[in-house]
C-alpha cells in the first residue's frame, strides 16, 4: 500500500501507538443510532456485547434518577414470587441432569401459567402486555380490521392511509396467516401526548423520590396517564424509562417506600428481569439464556435469583421457551428419561435444552415473522416463464437468480457491494415480464444507486418510506403493497420487528428476495433475520460468484475470510497513516479530509466520510466533528449547535441514520437536507435526534457508500474492533481508503480472531419447524 503526498507511508499492523488513550474512553457504539446512557458494569459482565464492542445507542441522553447502589437496599417485608415446588421431591430432582432439573421447574409452572396463557389465545389478547407505541399501534391495527375506525383515522392524511388489511383463507396444508404485528413507521414514531395534569402528577412523585423532574414527561408518555399513580405502587416502574439505572431506581424506591422495600422485593426483581431483557435488545438479543439472567440478578443483590426468574414470568414480565426439547413449553411431553437406550443398546445421552427468557414483543414478531415466510414459501406459483429473461443477465450469477426467484416464493441473495447489479438485473427482467416488481434499501443513498443500477427511479425506495407508505406503490383493495416481487437489498441491516411488519404487508403470492453482504454489521434493532434465514436455509439460496474490484475489493474479500492482506494501491486507492496517539489521529484525519484526498483524487470534502470506532474518547466521533467542523465549518453554532452548512446525521427513529445538510433555522425547527430531500426537526428534538456528521460509526454508515472513506483507529479502540466492523468500515469507500491506524497487532488479531458476536434469537429453530417445500442445498 502506499501513502497520499505529503503521508508516511506503512503497513498494516507495524505501528505500535505511544500515549494511546486507554480502551475504557472510547463510548463504543452499538446496534442503535443515537446516543446512549452509561452501561452498568455489572450488567456489562453478564451480556454479549454486539458487533465492534459498540455500546448501544439511543435518541437522548436522560438525566439520572438517583444514586443509591442496589446492594444498599435495606431489607423490607416485601413479598416475593410463587412457591419454588415441592419439598418432597428434593431427593428426585437431585437424581436428574441440569437440563432436567430445568424442565422439571419449568412442568411445576405449567398449571400457574395455564390461566395466563388461556388469556393470550386468538390475536386480540396476543398483544396485551405491550406498552406504549407499541400497544397504540396494534390497537389501533385491529381496530382497521374489525371495522370498528377507519383506516385513515390514524393518518395525517387521507393519502397515506392503506386500505384496511383483509386476511385471505390459507390453502389446505398451508400454515395460516399470523395476525400482523404492529410497528411504528420509522420515520413518524407515533406522539403520545400527556396531559398537563397527568405530566404534574408525575413531576410530584419524581420530586418525592428524589428523581429529575425532566424525567415527568418522557415517565408520562411511557407509562400512561396513571405513571403517578404506577409509579407510587411500583417505584421500579422507573426502570422502563431510557437510560435510568438499577440502582437510580433502587433509590427512588427508598425514598418513597422506606424499610417497606429490599433488594428481593417482587416489584424489583421483576423490572430488573424487564430491564435486562430491554437492554439485551439493545444488543441484537431477542431473547437471553435463563442462566445468564439468574446470574446478573445475583450480582444485584438478588438473593432468590430463580424464584425472581419464575416471578417475572408469572408476572407476565417475561415468556419463557425451551430450545433443544422434542416438547416445547407449551407441549405436553414428559421430559427424555436419562441414558435412554439407541439402537445399539447404548445409552444415550439426553439433547441439551436450553431455557431462554423474551419480552413477548420479539416472541410475537418472531413467530409472526417465521409463519409468514412459510407462507410465502408455501404460496408461490411455480411456472413462469423466465428463461428468456436468465438468457439476457449480464452475468451468471444475475442469471441463476432470476431462475431461482422465477420457482421460489422466498430467496436468500448473498454478495458484496459489486453483487448488487444482480438484483437489480432481477428487477429489471420482472419488470420487463410485466410484473410490479420493486427494490427496497437501508439508506437514500442505497435507494439511489439502485435506481440508477435499473435505470428508473420508481424502481427503488427506501424500507423505511415504504413501510410508512410514503414511498412505494402503494396498498391494493386488501390493504397489502400491491407488488409481485419485493427485493430487500441490505438485508442484514433488516431487524426482526421491522421484517415482521413487511412479510405481513406481503400478500399470498408475492415473491420476495432477501440480498445482502453477511459480512458487515447487523442489524441496529434485536434479531438477525438475515442470518437467520441462511441459517434456517429454509430457502433456495444464491451466492454471487462477482468480485470486488480493485485494491479495495480485493482488501474487503481478504477481511472477510479473516485475512488482512497487504494489496497493490498503484493508484493511491489505499493508503494507511500510521499514528502514535489520539490527537494526532485527529491532526492526520482533518488533513485528509480536507486537504491530501482533495488534492490526490480531486475528491471533495464534503463526499468523504470519516469512520471511527465509537462517539466517545479523544478520536471519537465527538472530537472528529468538533475538529472537522472547526475546519471545514467554522461557526458559533446558532442553531441550538449547528450552522448552515453543517454536515449531520438525522436520527428520526432508534436504528435509522440519515445524512443531511443544515439549511436554516426558524421556529418551525431545523431545515435539514437529506439527499435532496426537506426535512423540518422540531426544535425540541434537535438535541436528541441531529448530530454533526462529518464523521460517522461504522453502524451509522452501513448500508451507505461514499467517493472516499477515512477510517479512524486510535490506540483506545483496539477493544472495540472486530472482523465485521473493520470489514463494514473499510467497505464503505468506492474510490479510496484511507486508514488512520494506531491500533498496532489489534487490527489482524480483530480480523483473524474476532468474529461476528453471536445473537441469540429464536427465529432460526422457528424457520426449522415450520414444513417449507425442499430448499436448494
Amino acid at each position: 500500500m502506499t501513502a497520499l503526498p505529503g503521508e508516511t507511508p506503512g503497513t498494516v499492523g507495524t505501528d505500535t501507538p505511544q500515549g494511546a488513550e486507554p480502551p475504557a474512553a472510547t463510548d463504543a457504539e452499538g446496534p442503535a443510532h443515537a446516543e446512549a446512557p452509561e452501561a452498568d458494569e455489572s450488567a456489562e459482565a453478564t451480556e454479549p456485547a454486539p458487533e465492534g464492542s459498540d455500546d448501544a445507542e439511543t435518541s437522548a441522553e436522560d438525566p439520572p434518577a438517583g444514586d443509591a447502589p442496589a446492594g444498599d437496599a435495606p431489607a423490607g417485608d416485601a413479598s416475593t414470587g410463587a412457591s419454588t415446588g415441592e419439598e418432597g421431591d428434593a431427593a428426585a430432582a437431585a437424581a436428574l441432569s441440569e437440563a432436567q432439573a430445568e424442565l422439571a421447574a419449568q412442568r411445576e409452572l405449567r398449571e400457574k401459567i395455564a390461566k395466563r396463557k388461556a388469556e393470550k389465545e386468538g390475536p386480540v389478547a396476543a398483544g396485551t402486555k405491550l406498552s406504549g407505541t407499541a400497544a397504540d399501534l396494534l390497537a389501533a391495527v385491529r381496530a382497521v380490521e374489525s371495522g370498528e375506525k377507519a383506516g385513515a383515522e390514524f393518518y395525517d392524511s387521507p393519502a397515506a392511509a392503506p386500505a384496511p388489511r383483509r386476511a385471505a383463507p390459507a390453502p389446505a396444508g398451508q400454515p395460516p396467516r399470523p395476525a400482523p404485528v404492529a410497528s411504528a413507521p420509522a420515520s413518524a414514531p407515533l406522539d403520545r401526548t400527556a396531559s398537563p395534569e397527568a405530566v404534574d402528577a408525575v413531576r410530584a412523585v419524581l420530586t418525592e423520590g428524589g428523581a429529575p423532574e425532566a424525567l415527568a414527561r418522557p415517565a408520562t408518555g411511557t407509562l400512561g396517564e396513571q405513571a403517578a399513580e404506577l409509579l407510587r405502587a411500583d417505584p421500579w416502574q422507573l426502570l422502563a424509562l431510557p437510560g435510568v439505572r438499577p440502582e437510580q431506581a433502587d433509590g427512588f424506591a427508598r425514598a418513597l417506600l422506606g424499610a417497606a422495600c429490599g433488594p428481593d422485593d417482587g416489584r424489583r426483581t421483576a423490572a430488573l428481569v424487564g430491564w435486562l431483557l430491554e437492554r439485551a435488545a439493545l444488543q441484537g438479543h431477542t431473547a437471553l439464556d435463563a442462566e445468564a439472567v439468574r446470574a446478573a440478578l445475583a450480582e444485584r443483590a438478588v438473593s432468590d435469583p430463580e424464584e425472581a426468574v419464575r416471578n417475572a414470568v408469572e408476572e407476565g414480565v417475561a415468556l419463557v421457551f425451551q430450545e433443544g426439547a422434542e416438547a416445547g413449553f407449551d407441549g405436553e411431553d414428559e421430559a427424555p428419561a436419562e441414558g435412554d437406550a439407541s439402537e445399539d443398546g447404548t445409552a444415550e445421552a439426553p439433547e441439551p435444552v436450553q431455557v431462554l427468557l423474551g419480552l413477548d414483543r420479539y416472541a410475537l414478531a418472531e413467530e409472526s415473522l417465521a409463519d409468514g415466510l412459510a407462507r410465502l414459501v408455501n404460496a408461490c406459483e411455480k411456472g413462469a416463464d423466465w428463461v428468456e429473461a436468465a438468457a439476457a443477465a449480464p452475468s451468471p450469477s444475475a442469471a441463476e437468480l432470476i431462475r431461482t426467484a422465477a420457482t421460489a416464493g422466498l430467496v436468500a441473495h448473498s454478495g458484496g457491494e459489486a453483487a448488487r447489479a444482480e438484483p437489480a438485473a432481477l428487477i429489471t427482467a420482472a419488470r420487463g415480464l410485466g410484473l410490479r416488481a420493486l427494490g427496497a434499501t437501508h439508506s437514500e443513498d442505497g435507494r439511489r444507486r439502485l435506481a440508477e443500477a435499473v435505470g428508473a427511479p420508481d424502481a427503488a425506495v427506501t424500507l423505511a418510506g415504504l413501510l410508512s407508505g410514503t414511498e412505494g406503490p402503494g396498498r391494493d383493495e386488501d390493504g397489502a403493497l400491491a407488488l409481485d416481487l419485493l427485493v430487500v437489498l441490505d438485508a442484514p441491516q433488516l431487524d426482526v420487528e421491522g421484517a415482521a411488519v413487511l412479510v405481513e404487508a406481503l400478500a399470498d403470492g408475492v415473491r420476495l428476495v432477501l440480498s445482502g453482504d453477511p459480512g458487515v454489521l447487523g442489524s441496529a434493532g434485536a434479531g438477525r433475520v438475515f442470518a437467520d434465514v441462511l441459517a434456517a436455509r429454509a430457502c433456495p439460496q444464491v451466492v454471487s460468484r462477482t468480485p470486488d474490484p480493485g485494491p479495495i475489493g480485493e482488501l474487503v474479500s481478504g477481511i472477510g475470510i479473516g485475512e488482512l492482506p497487504q494489496v497493490e494501491a498503484p493508484g493511491k486507492e489505499v493508503v494507511i497513516v500510521p499514528v502514535r496517539d489520539a490527537g494526532e489521529a485527529v491532526h492526520r484525519t482533518v488533513q485528509l479530509v480536507a486537504d491530501s484526498v482533495p488534492r490526490a483524487f480531486s475528491i471533495p470534502a464534503g463526499d468523504t466520510q470519516v469512520i471511527t470506532v465509537g462517539h466517545g474518547g479523544a478520536a471519537g466521533t465527538r472530537a472528529l466533528n468538533e475538529a472537522l467542523k472547526q475546519r471545514l465549518n467554522p461557526g458559533p453554532g446558532r442553531f441550538g449547535g449547528f450552522d448552515p452548512g453543517d454536515r449531520v446525521i438525522h436520527v428520526p427513529a432508534p436504528g435509522r441514520a440519515v445524512p443531511g445538510v443544515v439549511r436554516s433555522a426558524d421556529a418551525e425547527g431545523l431545515h435539514l437536507d437529506c439527499g435532496g430531500v426537506p426535512v423540518v426537526v422540531p426544535q425540541e428534538r434537535v438535541e436528541s435526534a441531529v448530530r454533526h456528521g462529518w464523521a460517522l460509526s461504522a453502524h451509522q454508515a452501513a448500508g451507505m457508500r461514499w467517493p472516499a472513506a477515512v477510517v479512524v483507529l486510535p490506540g483506545d479502540a483496539a477493544a472495540g474492533l472486530s472482523r465485521p466492523w473493520v470489514y463494514t468500515a473499510f467497505s464503505r469507500g468506492e474510490r479510496h481508503l484511507s486508514v488512520v491506524h494506531g491500533v498496532d497487532q489489534a487490527l489482524p488479531h480483530a480480523v483473524a480472531q474476532i468474529p461476528a458476536q453471536e445473537r441469540t434469537t429464536r427465529l432460526r429453530p422457528l424457520l426449522e419447524a415450520l414444513p417449507t417445500p425442499d430448499a436448494a442445498s
